[in-house]
């Protein structure tokens, strides 16, 4: 499976000193959702190794209707890049609005934390080659810039 989508309700005990949902939470939900959708990918247990490009758009109130989307965009050797929506709305008036976005590279393991091989995701779709290129470009950003490797290996991809 490609994607994965959880719905929940904001609850109270995510509140933030402003009365909203912590950004934690947030960041939380959307590690939960791309293990979720790596994992189902490989078929293995996956680890996160970057988090990348995390934009807060607008806050979650406590209450709202979650979303956390999160879709496979691109594979290289054994890293899985994954972009990950976070939607919410009052259910009561119905819409859902994009609240943040990210994307984050997970890596398939094996019992002793060294990488396996995953299967290689093909884009099918317009949007699909849109998020794998942007996926690819980030990587290449981030290895010009020094970060520490968002994949295991340039060789990776």
């Amino acid at each position: 499976m490609s994607s994965i989508t959880l719905r929940f309700l904001a609850e109270p005990s995510t509140v933030n000193f402003g009365g909203k949902v912590h950004g934690g939470t947030v960041m939380k939900w959307i590690d939960e959702a791309g293990y979720a959708c790596a994992t189902s990918w490989s078929k293995r247990y996956c680890v996160t190794v970057f988090i990348g490009s995390i934009r807060f758009h607008r806050p979650i109130m406590i209450g709202d209707l979650v979303e956390v989307e999160a879709r496979l965009v691109y594979t290289g050797r054994t890293s899985m890049n994954i972009s990950v929506e976070v939607r919410s709305g009052d259910m009561k008036g119905g819409g859902m609005h994009k609240t943040t976005e990210c994307l984050i590279v997970f890596v398939s393991v094996d019992s002793h934390g060294q990488p396996l091989p995953v299967d290689s995701f093909t884009p099918a779709t317009p949007g699909e080659m849109a998020l794998a290129e942007r996926a690819r470009a980030h990587l290449d950003a981030s290895r010009a810039a020094g970060a520490s490797a968002p994949a295991p290996a340039p060789t990776d991809n």
